[in-house]
Order: structure tokens, then sequence, then C-alpha cells
């Protein structure tokens, strides 16, 4: 099985996104926590893709169409650390 460590103001973010979009990230945490992120490749509605610019090295995962989860993988540790949720910028 997996960890996954949340940023400190997650919480926080979490209280401002609409109730879907918890519900989204809920199943995320799920499906992260019991088969890894590599799992997330089968479901094409999470659209994970690697990031790169400022974020090289991050991962982001589809919430909702304005909303994703953004982290990063630490294999030796098998750690998932979630960084933030937000609104993607069109």
């Amino acid at each position: 099985m997996w960890s996954i460590l949340e940023h400190r103001t997650l919480a926080k973010i979490c209280k401002k996104l609409p109730t879907r979009v918890v519900k989204k990230y809920e199943l995320w945490k799920d499906l992260v926590f019991r088969h890894g992120p590599e799992k997330l490749k089968e479901f094409p509605g999470f659209h994970d893709e690697k990031l790169t610019g400022n974020r090289a090295g991050q991962r982001s995962s589809r919430l909702s169409l304005q909303y994703w989860v953004i982290y990063t993988v630490e294999k030796k540790l098998v750690t998932v650390s979630v960084i933030d949720i937000n609104a993607h910028k069109y």
C-alpha cells in the first residue's frame, strides 16, 4: 500500500471546493492508496500526466474540467505527496 501525504493547507482548500470535486479527490486518494499512481493511467477520466516548466517533476490528475490535483511520487518511500488542488486556467 502507498502512503499519501497532504500539504498542510489542503484541508482549507478542500472546504472551498465544490462537493463533487472533493468526492472525486477522495476516490483519487483511494485508488492511489490501494494501487499506486500507476493505476490512474487505466482511468482516462483522471487524465494523469507529467508536468513541465515550473512544475517539472510533479504530476497532475483531473478531478473535473476545471480542477486538478498536483502531486509528486517518491518511489523509494512509496509515498505520494499532494501539493495542491487548483482551478486550471485556460
